[in-house]
């Protein structure tokens, strides 16, 4: 940075502060785009079977994981400010619970009808005709369009491979690491506190919050918190610049 500029002749919190709202703003812009670009893959669906959309996602990628709009729910704000009548099957999200904790509270807020499901639900839902389509989001995405997201993302997509349903992926240029080739072989995957796991925390009847353990003492917890979708199950990633197939050709593209 002081090759750039003179640290001595700027005043450094206007500079920092100027600067973080670059960033915001870019932010912003960038997830409204994808949020447009999903919204063409619901409207599509929409048109098609002309009844409410069920959309099932994983995880939280909504207005509360970015400066605004978020990823993997700014298609759907966007189709409920269109007026297309959508469900959300919101899974839970164990052990942190981001689904049960954030993204429920993000679509209550919005007014998007919305059900809460225990994480192994989804494929039930899939196999009896309940989901028209996958939305998730990704912290990291590998040149060939492999997918690092919340653990239990991978099952999901193999549930929607499985019963014919879209898997969509949606991921700002800013996620993908266009210098790892192969992400099921390259990513490091988090192993966080076993304590996650055994301990679970919540609201009492007196609205305190209160931690109990749910597995016996001695328990031994393995906790991994993302796990990677390879990118044959993946029918399309969502960017602000467009929606893209899951290749290495695509991804490349988006780096010019």
């Amino acid at each position: 940075l002081d090759k750039i500029i003179n640290i001595e002749e700027i005043n450094r919190p206007d500079y920092v502060l100027n600067l973080a709202n670059q960033m915001r703003l870019a932010d912003i812009q960038a997830c409204k785009d994808i949020g447009e670009n999903g919204f063409k893959l619901l409207e599509t669906i929409y048109k098609k079977k002309n009844s409410t959309i069920n959309i099932l996602t994983h995880c939280n990628a909504g207005w509360l994981a970015t400066v605004d709009w978020g990823t993997a729910l700014s298609p759907i704000f966007k189709a409920k400010k269109k007026d297309i009548p959508i469900h959300v099957w919101v899974d839970e999200t164990r052990p942190r619970n981001q689904g049960f904790n954030l993204t429920a509270w993000e679509l209550l807020n919005e007014n998007i009808p919305n059900s809460l499901i225990v994480d192994n639900v989804g494929g039930h839902l899939m196999q009896n005709g309940q989901v028209d389509v996958c939305i998730t989001g990704t912290d990291r995405t590998s040149l060939n369009g492999d997918v690092c997201n919340k653990i239990g993302t991978y099952l999901k997509a193999l549930s929607a491979f499985d019963n014919d349903i879209p898997f969509y992926v949606a991921a700002p240029i800013s996620s993908f690491d266009f210098e790892m080739k192969d992400g099921l072989r390259e990513m490091p995957i988090e192993e966080r506190n076993a304590d996650e796991i055994s301990i679970m925390e919540g609201i009492d009847e007196n609205n305190e919050r209160k931690k109990i353990r749910i597995v016996p003492e001695g328990s031994v917890c393995k906790n991994y918190a993302f796990d990677v979708t390879p990118f044959k199950y993946i029918t399309k990633l969502i960017t602000e610049k467009g929606n893209i197939d899951a290749n290495t050709d695509s991804i490349k593209a988006l780096n010019i």
